[in-house]
């Protein structure tokens, strides 16, 4: 019973995802998109709008940790996972979202494989995958 409940809380979050995976084109303002989806590795780095893109990079950062913080707690109900969860969630944009601008305004494009790896960690839900089983671990070595 007890997992049955764990699921019925986890769907909300899931399709919150789903949501946002289906509509990134319609909601989020990335030029990256579409260059990822072509022939990249011999083209120059699209042209963007830094702050427009940094806002919808911060704010679909911001939905991605806001469900995962969700299943976090759903799972877990532990608020000290979800206190040290935000605070790396918090750690990892600030690097990723400043390494990210950095190579993408002063580097040229032979990096794009860096720019397509922190990209990822910015707009997916990634950590999450690295979070459940560390504290599922911790959790388990606790008892």
């Amino acid at each position: 019973m007890k997992t049955i409940r764990i699921i019925l809380l986890l769907i909300p979050f899931v399709v919150g995802f789903s949501l946002i995976r289906f509509y990134e084109n319609a909601w989020f303002y990335d030029p990256f998109l579409k260059y990822f989806k072509g022939n990249y590795q011999e083209n120059p780095f699209p042209e963007f709008e830094n702050i427009r893109l940094f806002l919808n990079y911060f704010f679909r950062y911001f939905l991605n940790t806001l469900l995962s913080l969700g299943i976090i707690f759903a799972i877990f109900k532990n608020k000290e996972f979800l206190k040290i969860a935000g605070f790396l969630y918090l750690i990892f944009f600030i690097t990723l979202i400043s390494v990210f601008f950095y190579v993408i305004n002063y580097t040229d494009s032979s990096y794009n494989f860096m720019v397509f790896y922190i990209r990822k960690f910015l707009i997916q839900p990634l950590f999450l995958l690295l979070f459940l089983p560390a504290f599922y671990v911790q959790l388990k070595s606790q008892k």
